[in-house]
């Protein structure tokens, strides 16, 4: 069995959503004696984080409503690293998608550091298809799972069709194939995301 961990490192200065200061983490730290204390300070969809409706839906469920059952079991990662701007139903079609997948993009934003405006998502038309298919969640390589769309289609047609969404994703090193994924959230109450520790093993089923 091997581990592979695909979560961001979180630390001040690093890379945040269109490079906004206002979403980097702060961390206070103090000594006294020989007792150190950190408090942070930070956005719940800092690096790799899962959202919840209410991010994008007003009124819409809050964090404590999505299911660990739903965050730990098998996924799929596809390479999508031919894409060019946004993953449309035409570039997921080809693929082994089957209702209940989770399923784990894979583009050429995991291999950037910094925030890259152009950043590779998905297209409305995409979203509408994996809704079709009735996959159980999707992670992506990149902040934001849609670029600029007016109005948010693609979070909005994932969260009507009860889909978990995780961001922030880092596939680098990670080949196209199964794994068994442990998606660890912070057990927090009331909010609109969390981040996440995000493990994917090979050979565990």
């Amino acid at each position: 069995m091997k581990m592979y961990d695909v979560t961001g490192t979180i630390h001040e200065g690093m890379t945040v959503y269109k490079d906004k200061p206002e979403k980097q983490p702060k961390f206070n730290q103090v000594t006294n004696g020989y007792v150190t204390e950190t408090r942070l300070e930070i956005d719940v969809h800092t690096g790799t984080h899962i959202d919840a409706p209410l991010h994008m839906v007003v009124g819409g469920d809050t964090f404590e409503t999505i299911s660990m059952d739903d965050l730990v079991g098998q996924s799929k990662v596809f390479d999508l690293t031919q894409v060019e701007d946004g993953i449309s139903k035409k570039d997921l079609e080809s693929f082994d998608i089957q209702k209940g997948d989770f399923v784990l993009l894979k583009t050429k934003n995991s291999f950037e550091e910094t925030f890259n405006f152009d950043f590779i998502y998905l297209t409305h038309d995409g979203a509408e298809y994996l809704s079709e298919i009735g996959v159980r969640g999707i992670g992506i390589d990149t902040l934001g799972i849609e670029r600029s769309q007016e109005g948010h289609p693609t979070h909005k047609t994932l969260f009507a069709n009860n889909i978990i969404i995780i961001e922030g994703l880092r596939l680098k090193e990670i080949e196209q194939g199964e794994y068994f994924m442990v998606a660890a959230p912070l057990k927090i109450v009331g909010t609109d995301g969390s981040p996440a520790r995000v493990l994917l093993f090979e050979g565990l089923r």
